[in-house]
């Protein structure tokens, strides 16, 4: 019977993951990697079991909602989302359709789900509660640079989740008795002028906010931080590994690995509003040390300490 019962799995079509993504294809193939590995380990092989149907939006959000439709049309059996943007689009394109997500900050706000612990709909996943970490980079700031008082903050105006970041930063950074200045850039031509602007507002640090395009901009937003002399802190590693100083949040390969116990349990039945939504698993510091030392800021102790990783 069980090898009756296996080649009648064989015989199955294999099931089509229409993924979501804002990210350019370059940038989310790693994730998407760590995807295909955590797959292969639950027992699924690609072609076979499953097959990915892959939209990118290249950074831009405005095209999420007609990339989530092309999928619904190509009736995919799951949408792999990445991000608060484009779980949006795909909520709005299907009601139906299981999605599970990664990189969302906070679900229920959103409206995605009704709860945490049991989302009520067609939607799961992965959140980062990225707009929590905002103290934490504040506070590395703080400690990087004594004596900081100014910081400007980059951010993308047409990413509608950059925008409900900004009650929580002015939030901590009142408690922290910082100013912080909103800079807002959705070009190469904007990220130029908006670096124009800092140096104009005599600004002293940089914190950038998460957005698919401005990581796409990375290389360059680092290369103007260390040319204005700002320290620096963002989202996701990509940035120090391009020459910014820190970062601090969630891999999001992890969170795409974590992501595949949720597309397992629902390809073996499991709805997605039954499956409670979960938190990453680790949260990391990482420190340029050569950035530092152009800088030159001594990294402190304390912050070594609490580093994943120490790029040299």
């Amino acid at each position: 019977m069980a090898s009756l019962a296996a080649a009648y799995a064989r015989a199955q079509p294999p099931k089509v993951i229409g993924v979501l993504s804002p990210y350019g294809s370059v940038d989310a193939q790693a994730a998407l990697q760590v995807f295909r590995r955590a797959m292969r380990e639950l027992g699924y092989r690609e072609d076979r079991d499953f097959v990915l149907l892959e939209r990118f939006a290249d950074g831009r959000n405005e095209r999420l909602p007609a990339l989530a439709g092309e999928l619904v049309k190509r009736r995919v059996d799951l949408i792999l989302a990445s991000t608060t943007n484009a779980v949006q689009a795909a909520q709005a394109a299907t009601s139906s359709i299981p999605i599970v997500f990664e990189s969302v900050a906070d679900p229920v706000v959103a409206g995605f789900a009704a709860s945490i612990g049991h989302p009520g709909r067609n939607i799961t996943g992965v959140s980062n509660f990225s707009a929590d970490l905002s103290p934490k980079r504040f506070q590395f700031l703080t400690q990087m640079v004594p004596g900081l008082h100014r910081v400007a903050v980059l951010f993308n105006a047409g990413n509608p989740y950059a925008l409900s970041q900004k009650p929580a930063i002015e939030s901590v950074a009142e408690r922290l008795r910082l100013s912080v200045q909103f800079v807002a850039a959705a070009t190469p031509d904007e990220v130029e002028l908006a670096f124009k602007g800092i140096a104009s507002a005599r600004a002293e640090a940089l914190l950038v906010t998460a957005d698919a395009y401005l990581l796409a901009l990375r290389q360059r937003i680092a290369e103007l931080a260390l040319k204005g002399g700002l320290p620096s802190i963002f989202p996701f590693a990509a940035y120090v590994e391009a020459g910014g100083l820190m970062s601090y949040g969630v891999d999001p390969a992890l969170g795409m690995r974590q992501a595949t116990t949720f597309v397992d349990k629902i390809f073996k039945g499991a709805k997605a509003g039954d499956l409670p939504i979960e938190q990453p698993t680790r949260v990391a510091l990482v420190i340029n040390r050569r950035t530092a030392a152009r800088l030159r800021l001594a990294i402190p102790q304390v912050l070594l300490l609490q580093a994943e990783q120490v790029i040299d």
